[in-house]
C-alpha cells in the first residue's frame, strides 16, 4: 500500500468541498433523501474547537475525510464536554485501506488534547460499514442527539475520551 498523508484542512478547502459533495450524494442514494442537512460551517472545525482532516495519497489525491467539532449541552441531547464526529468518508476506490480508522484515531487524540470528555457521533442504519467501524473502535450506543435524534433510522454512539 502506498503511504497516506493525513493533513488538517479547513472545512471549506476545495478538496474538502469535493469530498463533502461525494458523501452527500452517497447519503442521498442510501437514504433516498437530500443528504445530511445538519447545519455545518467552516468555523465549527477550527482548532481548538474542532479539526478537519483529509487523507491524501502520494499523488495528492484526496481519498478520505473526517472532522470533529465542540458540542456542549444545547437542548439537542448533547452533554457538556462532547466532541462530535462529522463527515467521516472514504472514497469507494480507497475503502479497505484502514483510512477511516486512522482518521478516527487522530480525531480522538486531538479532541482529547483539546480537553473534551466524550466523542459522540450519529450515523444511520443504512451505513452498516460505519456502525461496524465505530463499534469495533470502542463506541457504544448512547442516547440520541443532534439533527436526526427523532429519526427511526438514526443511531448514536459515544466513547469516553478520558
Amino acid at each position: 500500500m502506498e503511504s497516506m498523508n493525513i493533513q488538517p484542512v479547513a472545512f471549506d478547502h476545495p478538496d474538502a468541498v469535493k469530498l463533502n459533495d461525494r458523501v452527500q450524494r452517497e447519503y442521498a442514494e442510501r437514504y433516498d433523501d437530500e443528504g445530511d442537512v445538519t447545519p455545518l460551517d467552516a468555523s465549527m472545525f477550527k482548532p481548538p474547537y474542532g479539526l478537519y482532516l483529509i487523507a491524501y495519497d502520494d499523488a495528492g489525491t484526496a481519498l478520505a475525510t473526517g472532522g470533529w467539532r465542540v458540542m456542549d449541552e444545547n437542548g439537542e441531547g448533547y452533554a457538556d464536554g462532547d466532541a462530535e464526529i462529522k463527515r467521516m468518508y472514504v472514497t469507494p476506490e480507497a475503502r479497505g485501506l484502514g483510512l477511516a480508522r486512522r482518521i478516527l484515531a487522530v480525531l480522538e487524540d486531538d479532541a482529547r488534547e483539546a480537553g473534551r470528555a466524550r466523542m459522540v457521533l450519529e450515523t444511520g442504519t443504512k451505513q452498516p460499514e460505519a456502525i461496524s467501524l465505530y463499534t469495533s473502535s470502542g463506541y457504544t450506543p448512547c442516547g440520541k442527539f443532534g439533527h436526526y435524534r427523532f429519526s427511526r433510522l438514526s443511531r448514536c454512539y459515544a466513547k469516553p475520551l478520558r
